[in-house]
């Protein structure tokens, strides 16, 4: 599976061009055709912004802030079940370490005060 193909099932109903993707996947230092690595947290947390600023994008449109009602099913609060999922996505990038700073334990530390 490729790191295109592991956006795509994190944006599932979002369609976007190849070269949008490319443009995503790309900023948060990723190529498209590169392999997904499923144990690196380090590839985890990049797909997952790559995802982030896909739905910021998203959020962006005005025109998709309002409430649709077709044959009968109600779509409301759009854009309020939409802020839900990236703060969901923002929260859970924050918890993924790093590849380079995780211990045995699981645990990680930063020197918040430095003489």
């Amino acid at each position: 599976m490729t790191n295109s193909e592991r956006l795509l099932m994190e944006i599932k109903g979002i369609d976007l061009t190849p070269d949008e993707i490319n443009i995503y996947l790309t900023e948060n230092s990723l190529n498209s055709t590169d392999e997904y690595i499923p144990t690196s947290n380090t590839n985890k947390r990049n797909i997952l912004k790559s995802a982030l600023s896909i739905l910021e994008s998203v959020a962006n449109q005005p025109a998709l802030m309002k409430d649709y009602k077709q044959d009968d099913i109600s779509i409301s609060q759009f854009h309020e079940n939409l802020q839900n999922r990236i703060d969901q996505l923002e929260i859970k990038i924050r918890q993924i370490p790093d590849d380079a700073n995780t211990y045995q334990d699981g645990a990680s530390f930063f020197m918040m005060f430095a003489n």
